[in-house]
């Protein structure tokens, strides 16, 4: 019994240190330059940022077992474009047979933002949601979503 309890103690700790080790992603991102014109389209753009060590499942990972990468974006009082993923890349891993379709490193997820002429506000309010899961070349950890307001002010 003591046996059964030390171990459930000693994997449960080593699954939470592990999890820890996978906090280092960041979102961020910008709309425009930082200022927009109503009446007009401006580029935003959601950046997710993965250390050395990492990957994320891409939008389309290719096995039916891996999470993919969504991006949703809204915007209140301006019209936000689908988001375009990027493409991947297909790697292979030591917890599956087949190849997998991942983000390494800086990834940019644009989209475009609509002002209309009659904007009423001083500044465009844009929120972003990035739910994505994160592996080592061994092992994946559960997913997590990380979400970004970004704002662009209105001249």
């Amino acid at each position: 019994m003591i046996r059964s309890i030390s171990f459930l103690v000693v994997a449960f700790s080593f699954y939470f240190l592990a999890s820890a080790g996978v906090s280092g992603q960041t979102v961020s991102g910008s709309v425009g330059n930082g200022t927009v014109s109503r009446g007009a389209h401006v580029r935003g753009n959601i950046l997710l940022t993965i250390p050395g060590g990492l990957h994320v499942n891409s939008s389309r990972p290719a096995s039916e077992y891996a999470i993919p990468t969504v991006v949703s974006v809204r915007g209140s009082g301006v019209k936000v474009s689908r988001v375009t993923y990027p493409s991947g890349r297909n790697r292979k891993f030591q917890f599956s047979e087949n190849l997998i379709n991942v983000y390494e490193g800086r990834v940019s997820f644009p989209f475009t933002v609509t002002v209309p002429a009659n904007f009423k506000g001083s500044t465009v309010r844009v929120t972003a949601s990035v739910r994505y899961q994160a592996c080592t070349d061994e092992v994946c950890y559960p997913p997590r979503t990380k979400n970004v307001t970004l704002t662009a002010r209105v001249r």
